[in-house]
């Protein structure tokens, strides 16, 4: 009797193998969201993860550590990122009053950020910068009262700049970590052969490719 019932054991045992490799977290997992983007998830199983992200001018990556709670899969950025931060430069030198600037740290000019700019009365005017430069429009009488930047491609904004007896602006974009997104237990979802990884709001949906080697 002993020896059936060793026998029945490891029968079950063995059916129940190719179900506990099949969800096995670690492998390489790629977004299904169409051609116009790319990003691969890579889960190895020292556990660490390698991620990503092309789509249009935006690149991002990222790795760290990850864990698994049967199918929920947690991710960490490490070390954590420095995130890239606005910065109020020195006055310079333009013919136009009310002249905004914004440069990286090497002088160069930034287009594409976003201006919000406040007045002493009224609705504050959106506009955004070209490389060289930004400047009030000549029919706006008003007088400017602060300024707000911002880059919604990775999410930055700048606080909000008080506008003193200056008219001339320049702005400093360091980017330090620019493109490495900071995981922090971000959760991913884990159903056969797919990753539901939740981010910012939303849900990036991966599905696994290397589905000969589990």
């Amino acid at each position: 009797m002993k020896i059936k019932t060793w026998l029945a054991i490891l029968c079950a045992w063995a059916c129940i193998q190719p179900v506990i490799a099949q969800s096995e977290p670690a492998g390489r997992y790629r977004l299904s969201d169409g051609p116009d983007v790319a990003s691969e998830l890579i889960l190895t199983p020292d556990g660490h993860f390698r991620y990503f992200l092309a789509a249009g001018a935006l690149d991002e990556q990222a790795e760290g550590e990850w864990t698994s709670d049967g199918s929920i899969i947690r991710l960490t950025t490490v070390p954590t990122p420095v995130p890239p931060a606005f910065a109020q430069g020195a006055a310079i030198d333009a013919e136009d009053p009310y002249f905004i600037l914004v440069t990286w740290p090497n002088g160069r000019g930034i287009a594409g950020i976003d201006l919000r700019i406040g007045f002493d009365s009224g609705d504050p005017i959106e506009a955004y910068t070209q490389s060289y430069g930004w400047n009030l429009p000549d029919e706006e009488t008003r007088n400017p009262r602060w300024i707000e930047l911002s880059e919604p491609m990775h999410g930055l904004a700048s606080p909000r700049f008080p506008v003193d007896d200056a008219k001339r602006f320049r702005f400093i974009l360091t980017p330090n970590d620019l493109g490495i997104v900071d995981f922090r237990n971000a959760i991913g979802r884990l159903d056969g052969d797919t990753l539901q990884l939740e981010r910012a709001g939303g849900t990036m949906k991966f599905v696994r490719t290397d589905k000969s080697h589990r």
